[in-house]
């Protein structure tokens, strides 16, 4: 989407995902009561369970643990992509087609995938190949955590000595260059 928004309008995109972390569930309430029986309000699978037993209803910090591992896996598979040959130009039509062939707009993009086919074929005769130029087979991918739970969070987080503020050690960086 981001490579047609691109072409289309002549303009760069800066390309976000909310991504690699959802698992934090706030609540405006400590607990929840069914039934006559209150317990711990489910908080999300960073947390606890969200089966209405005391068990699990108890915070587990292993389940932190284990989001954690699972983002920056997440993030791994995301960072391979963008930089390992996935976002090349010239795979425009293997993205397009299957995200769009049964929609209204498919002729459309079918069009302006064909055309940034045809850039990319006039780039490589006049010597611009993507394999020479990372601009052409790589991309920046952003990611963006709320920090819900931030109580919890908190374990997680360290000083960027860079910017001088708190940053999560999963899901604070571009993935690009």
């Amino acid at each position: 989407m981001a490579v047609v928004l691109t072409f289309g309008a002549q303009q760069p995109v800066v390309k976000v995902g909310r991504i690699a972390g959802q698992f934090a569930k706030p609540r405006s309430s400590s607990n929840e009561t069914i039934d006559g029986v209150t317990l711990p309000s489910y908080r999300g699978d960073i947390i606890n369970g969200i089966d209405f037993t005391e068990g699990a209803r108890i915070p587990d910090p292993q389940r932190q643990l284990m989001a954690y591992r699972q983002s920056a896996a997440t993030l791994n598979l995301l960072r391979a992509f963008s930089m390992g040959g996935y976002a090349n130009l010239e795979n425009v039509h293997q993205w397009m087609l299957g995200f769009v062939k049964d929609s209204p707009q498919g002729e459309r993009y079918q069009k302006l995938a064909d055309r940034l086919s045809e850039t990319m074929s006039f780039m490589r005769a006049i010597g611009i190949k993507a394999a020479d130029n990372h601009a052409l087979s790589e991309t920046d991918f952003f990611t963006s955590h709320e920090a819900l739970l931030l109580g919890y969070e908190e374990a997680l987080t360290r000083v960027d000595l860079d910017v001088g503020r708190l940053v999560r050690n999963v899901g604070s960086y571009d993935l690009g260059r």
